[in-house]
This record gives structure tokens, sequence and C-alpha cells, in this order.
């Protein structure tokens, strides 16, 4: 176990909520704890001999066949050193890909950093590699690739005509648009060569084992790091609707249109669908989702004292107004005891989506904390967390923030305009300065987010304990 994370002091600093905050991280700890990416890896996998079971599953090992590990995402390492750790010398090579500061210690298998949310020449080189590295395989060859949420920027080959810099702009359009990650997703998997069950066809005839660490709501495998490895139920023609739908058919670069409109014509190869022959030996496994750390940080609450309550792992929607919602649930339960008698801890999980209007710094889970701030104005201890499970919410250094009945005023008394900051997109500022932003580093794990209400006495919380990270 790696030592806890940094806690900035600040966050302790609001006397009115001191104690439910250190429960929550406390909470936040053990549900970060139920999806390490090394121990759930780890778990899933057992090697006897000239076999290899997964999750229930065997596949054989034999004698003279090269087993290659691939993947790419943010929880990527700590699965490879799961991975090299159960398989040793049986792995004849490999190569993941992870965001930069997401490692860990690799023997046998090669790990490269690159870019993300954005693609970059670090990511398509990589991903230019995997192909190569599991091209030209036999029936008895077995690749065994390693997916979790990161994997579309980490993973970029751009089709035949396109540049990294026409699918990065094409990917920035779509993040700012508040379009949601399948969406995005969609459109990933029409300009590329990878994604889309396209690693699968260059692996193809090789027996091919995935395991997954989802971040998307539902677990859709198609989704998820855009589905390298699984059959695409989408279309060119998806794809383009996509993007009518959030008025960028006109913004995005020339090359991206015609990619499209010549695939919807049937002038470029669609992605392989359920019936091709690439998946006839391919299986998947997912390891752990938001609901695993959903269900970890409703026992944990219990464990604390808390009437706990898992109210839904399927919370999409914008930021802002899912803030509210959560809000009114926070004074709802605050203020009558339902939907769970106090002392309360009520759990939700999923994505929330920012449709960008200004220039501000934040993430979604900020935005989430600071549309929170004011329908929570006034209302006495209670607490609302809302928290990116891999510790990097947007472009900063925040895994997520917090808000409580006091947040607002303490903004208003350091001259801060709440209205104006999140009209801006720019939460990141407000909530540093009245000491609500969590920050605790890379988790090395992603499954979405997490969000807490707390109402009542913090009744069994210590000291936050630090997940293990496998860092």
């Amino acid at each position: 176990m790696t030592a806890p994370p940094r806690i900035d002091d600040a966050l302790f600093g609001v006397p009115e909520t001191a104690a439910l905050r250190r429960a929550a991280l406390q909470i936040l700890a053990q549900a970060l704890s139920a999806v390490d990416a090394y121990a759930v890896t780890h778990r899933a996998l057992r090697r006897e001999r000239d076999t290899l079971t997964v999750g229930g599953r065997t596949f054989p090992l034999p004698a003279g066949a090269r087993v290659i590990v691939v993947g790419a995402g943010k929880a990527c390492a700590p699965m490879a050193r799961a991975v090299e750790d159960v398989l040793g010398d049986r792995i004849g090579a490999g190569l993941i890909t992870v965001k930069a500061g997401y490692t860990a210690p690799l023997q046998r298998i090669v790990l490269r950093e690159a870019g993300h949310p954005l693609p970059d020449a670090a990511g398509e080189t990589a991903a230019r590699d995997v192909l190569a590295l599991v091209s030209g395989l036999g029936p008895n060859d077995l690749v065994v690739c390693l997916i979790s949420g990161g994997g579309s920027a980490l993973l970029p080959v751009p089709r035949e005509g396109l540049t990294l810099s026409d699918k990065a702009r094409t990917t920035n359009l779509l993040l700012r648009s508040g379009a949601d990650i399948t969406e995005i997703n969609t459109v990933r998997k029409h300009l590329s060569l990878i994604k889309g069950g396209q690693l699968a066809r260059a692996a193809s005839p090789a027996r091919l084992v995935t395991l997954v660490i989802s971040d998307i709501v539902g677990s859709p495998l198609d989704a998820i790091a855009s589905g390298p490895t699984v059959p695409d139920p989408t279309t060119f023609v998806d794809a383009l609707a996509i993007l009518a739908k959030y008025r960028l058919t006109e913004q995005v670069p020339p090359a991206v249109l015609a990619t499209l409109r010549r695939g919807a014509a049937g002038d470029e190869p669609e992605t392989p669908k359920p019936d091709d022959p690439a998946f006839a030996r391919s299986d998947v496994t997912v390891l752990a989702d938001n609901a695993t750390a959903a269900r970890a940080a409703v026992a944990e609450a219990g464990r604390l004292g808390y009437h706990a309550l898992l109210l839904s792992t399927y919370i999409e929607g914008e930021a802002r107004e899912v803030g509210r919602t959560l809000a009114g649930i926070a004074r709802e339960a605050g203020t009558t005891g339902h939907p769970v008698a106090r002392p309360a801890c009520i759990v939700a999980g999923g994505e929330t989506t920012v449709t960008v209007m200004g220039n501000g710094r934040g993430g979604r889970n900020q935005e989430v904390a600071l549309g929170a701030a004011r329908p929570m104005a006034g209302l006495p201890g209670a607490l609302l967390v809302s928290f990116a499970t891999d510790g990097t919410d947007g472009p900063t250094d925040a895994a997520g923030a917090v808000a409580d009945g006091t947040t607002l005023a303490r903004a208003h008394a350091r001259g801060f305009d709440p209205a104006r900051h999140l009209a801006e997109n720019d939460a990141y500022p407000l909530l540093d300065a009245v000491g609500d932003l969590i920050r605790i580093g890379p988790t090395n794990t992603n499954v979405n987010d997490l969000m807490l209400i707390l109402c009542g006495e913090a009744p069994g919380a210590g000291a936050p304990t630090g997940p293990d990270t496998r860092a």
C-alpha cells in the first residue's frame, strides 16, 4: 500500500463541516480501494502451468505460443503490473500507454506516457506500435488487452487522410460542446484505425482476452476507451448526426467532415460489427466499475454509523444542474430525514458533462459543487461531495470539490461572485480560495465520478485513510 494521498489542510478549515469532510474522505478512500486496479486485476487471474484462468474462464497457453500484452488507459499501469506478476516469463512482449504521471514499475511490458484528454504524437506512435505488435500472430497465440478510461485519447491512429491535429481539434470541440462520452467516442471510432473493434481485427486469428475497468455509465463495452476490441454498433451516419446535434458540422476540420461523409456513403470501411470473424475468439471481462466503488462507499458509510443509501450509479446531465438537484436532496434529507434518516450518507455515481460557455478553469465535479452552493446556502450540518475517481477533474490539479451551507457566504466574504464564476465555467479559483477543493493526485484507477451527500453528525469518522493506489 502506498502512502495516504496528500490532502490540503485547507479542506478541513471549515469548522461547521470539518468532521463531515473527514468522514467523506474516509468513505472515498474505501471506495477507491474497492476499485484498485492492481488488486481487481490480480484477483481475476490465475496461471496453472499451461493455462490462464480469467474470471472463471480458462484459456490454453500451449508451449511455443506467444503471449502479448497491450493496452491503454489511466488504470493500465497497475493492471499491467498485476498481469506481469501472474504470467511472469510467459509474456513475450508488451506495450501499454498511460496518461502522463499514471505510472507503475514494470519489468516485461513497455510503458509509454502520452497526452490526455487531447491526443498527442507520443500516443499515436505508441498506438501504431501496438498494432504492429499484435499483427501477424497465429491461432495459438494469446493477446491480453488492458482497457480503462482514458484509452480513447491514448490510442490515436488517424484514418488515412486525417492528421492527429484534425482528431485533437475534433475531440476538443466535442469536449466543450456538452456531448457525453459515448457520443464523443462514436465520432472518435470513425476517425480511427484502431478503435471500434479494429484492434481485435488486427490481432485475429490469435486468442484475445480483454480486461476492462469501466469509466462509462452502465459499462457499455463499445464505449469504454472507444471499444478497440469489441464490436461497434455505431456508424458513420451516427457520427455525422452527433456533429449536427451539437452544431459542430461546420466547425470540425474539413478533412474530418469529408472522411465521415465518405464513410456514410460507403466509400470508407466501417468499423467491425458483431458478426465479424475478428470476434470469434475474443472474450471480455469487466473487472470493476462505478457500482463497485459506490457499493463500497455505502458499506464504509454504514460502518461509520451513517444510515447509508445508494441513490443511483446512472447520474448524467449538465454538471451545474446535477449540483442543484443533489443540493435539493441534501436539503430534503437535512430537514425532513427523507429519503434516509440522519445521520445520513447518500451515495450516487455517474458522469456529468459541462457545456463550456466561458474561458474559466475547472472541471465537471467542481462545477457540480459550485452549482450546489447557492441552493445549499444556510443549510446546517450537511455536505455535498463530487469526486473524480481518477484523481483528475478537468485540466486542473483537483480531484473534485465539496460544498456546504457556508460555501456561498465564504465566497462572498472573499469578494467572489459565484454566479459569474459559474457562468464562466470558472469554479476552480473560487473553490480553491474558500478551501473546498479536493486534491489527491493520480489514483491509477478510473470508474467515473462519485457524489456523496452527508447530513448530520459524523458518528464514527476518524482521520481519512489512503487508498492503495499501487503507484
